[in-house]
């Protein structure tokens, strides 16, 4: 059975929304180990780039979701700043998901009420 892109790329954003986060936590560990307790940059040299690579595969779906499922601007831009600060991917998952944004249904039921032709 395959599944629509559009249910592929929703579940691709909640679990980077998730990895994310998590990579965030992982980088500020090892900045702490790295500039305060100064004992070690090991944290650093692993967490940075994984949290770099789940940080861009992040916006990626996002501008992903954006466009297959009419995000309005304002969503999309909250979804791109909810990157750039500590856990709020996941905050950002959560809202988005209890307003429809990242239901397959919705962009089905926006695209019916659209006039055939248009």
């Amino acid at each position: 059975m395959n599944m629509p892109l559009k249910t592929i790329v929703i579940r691709a954003f909640r679990i980077l929304a998730v990895a994310e986060a998590i990579s965030w936590a992982a980088l500020l560990v090892g900045m702490y180990f790295k500039w305060i307790a100064k004992t070690s940059e090991l944290g650093v040299e692993i967490a940075g780039p994984i949290h770099g690579a789940l940080f861009v595969g992040y916006g990626v779906a996002a501008l992903a979701l954006w466009r297959l499922q009419r995000w309005p601007f304002t969503v999309a831009l909250f979804a791109g700043i909810s990157a750039v600060f500590p856990f709020a991917t996941i905050a950002f998952e959560r809202w988005a998901g209890q307003r429809g944004y990242l239901s397959d249904s919705a962009a089905r039921t926006e695209a019916a009420r659209e006039p055939a032709g248009v």
